[in-house]
């Protein structure tokens, strides 16, 4: 692994002032290569998905895994529109003249290396391949057994660009090692790797966490809700609802928990309870919801667990207070919701509500790096510092202070 790292360490060097025509040509290189290589990369996904079906995958893991022609043209487009965003790498973020008359400017430039660890989902590969590449930065991924033959597909057709443009394959490649010791290796090679991003379960996000000796950013749990306040529109709340759970229940920013405010749970509860039963929704709820609607009885187990399934908890709140602190009490600081039409009580959950990203009557659905303009993402942060939220090519930048003088010595 370690002369695999030398040769990362050494793509980085290339790739960091690499003019941004030429990466943006390559991206969209990458993109033709996706779709004329789609009926390959389809039966290579069939390999996975069939040992998937055999080792007992659950329907949502299964739902992740899948590619077939039109994901492979969206991976593809994913590619192309990230090859559109404005270049990252030498932006002047601030820039003056102090009192010796240095001209100090703020410069962003590229992280380096980047190992990204993730499950289930293939097309991770090419979208964080692609806004690493776009970033300046080399990424090492490593995928999820599952999806091993579709991972080892895709970074093939990305690598094979980059060979036809006369660069290192290494500069998007597979962790050569893919068992937990290998895993284990990497994250501590701090010599070499300069940022891990985890995206995946709770078990390997905290293992990665407390043994990295290389800086982390963590794609966490997703336990997301949605409080409808006692001003909500409630045929707009019922059907925000309806999506942020059921649209794509194994998602992380898919809500896990419905707050509903006391003064019109009566009223509220039984629509909502039509609702989510068309949508065949598992419902659990704290007592005094099911004292209104006919439930299973949500634990503290329930309001502390992302479910990624079409299970979700229900709790009767005492307002805006109460609402905000369950959310700070179970939340993982990814996706908050209020649905109201009170402006003041709007504007007091989003600023006192601790998440990455927080909504006012809309579904936390939205929380992609895609549906934010971004082409893709490498994860949806939870951490505070470096990145926050979804993580596009300006979240795999750093930055550098560039000093130009002219004969200053310090007195």
């Amino acid at each position: 692994m370690e002369d695999f790292l030398v040769k990362a360490k050494a793509s980085a060097q290339i790739i960091a002032t690499m003019e941004s025509a030429k990466k943006s040509r390559i991206l969209n290189e990458m993109a033709d290569a996706l779709i004329s290589q789609s009926s390959t990369i389809e039966t290579e996904n069939t390999k996975d998905m069939q040992a998937g079906k055999e080792n007992g995958l659950d329907s949502a893991l299964l739902d992740r895994l899948l590619l077939d022609e039109g994901r492979i043209a969206a991976m593809a487009q994913s590619l192309r529109e990230i090859a559109q965003l404005t270049e990252p790498v030498g932006r002047v973020l601030e820039g003056w003249v102090n009192a010796d008359n240095l001209r100090i400017e703020k410069v962003s430039v590229p992280i380096g290396v980047i190992g990204v660890i993730y499950e289930s989902r293939p097309n991770v590969t090419s979208d964080v391949g692609a806004l690493c590449f776009k970033s300046g930065n080399v990424a090492i991924l490593k995928g999820g057994k599952e999806a091993e033959y579709s991972n080892q597909i895709i970074a093939k057709v990305l690598q094979d660009v980059l060979e036809r443009n006369d660069l290192p394959r290494e500069i998007i490649s597979l962790l050569p090692d893919s068992s937990r010791e290998g895993v284990s290796r990497l994250i501590k090679m701090d010599q070499y790797v300069d940022l891990i991003v985890p995206r995946g379960g709770e078990g390997l996000i905290r293992y990665i966490s407390q043994n990295a000796s290389v800086p982390v950013v963590k794609h966490d749990k997703g336990l997301c809700h949605t409080y409808i306040h006692q001003d909500a529109n409630l045929e707009q709340a019922i059907a925000i609802a309806i999506n942020a759970k059921c649209q794509r229940p194994g998602v992380c920013n898919a809500m896990e928990t419905l707050l509903v405010d006391r003064a019109i749970a009566a009223e509220a509860l039984p629509r909502l309870y039509t609702a989510f039963s068309t949508e065949e929704t598992e419902m659990r709820g704290d007592p005094e919801v099911q004292e209104i609607i006919e439930v299973e009885l949500a634990t503290m187990e329930d309001f502390d667990t992302e479910y990624l399934a079409n299970i979700l908890s229900i709790k009767v709140v005492e307002g805006l207070d109460e609402a905000i602190g369950h959310i700070a009490k179970y939340g993982s600081g990814h996706s908050e919701a209020i649905i109201t039409e009170n402006y003041t009580a709007a504007e007091a959950f989003l600023d006192r509500v601790d998440a990455a990203c927080v909504y006012v009557n809309a579904s936390t659905r939205f929380t992609d790096g895609g549906a934010f303009g971004f082409g893709a993402e490498v994860g949806i942060s939870t951490n505070k510092l470096h990145a926050r939220g979804p993580m596009g090519i300006n979240e795999l930048t750093t930055y550098k202070y560039k000093i130009y003088g002219h004969g200053q010595i310090r007195g």
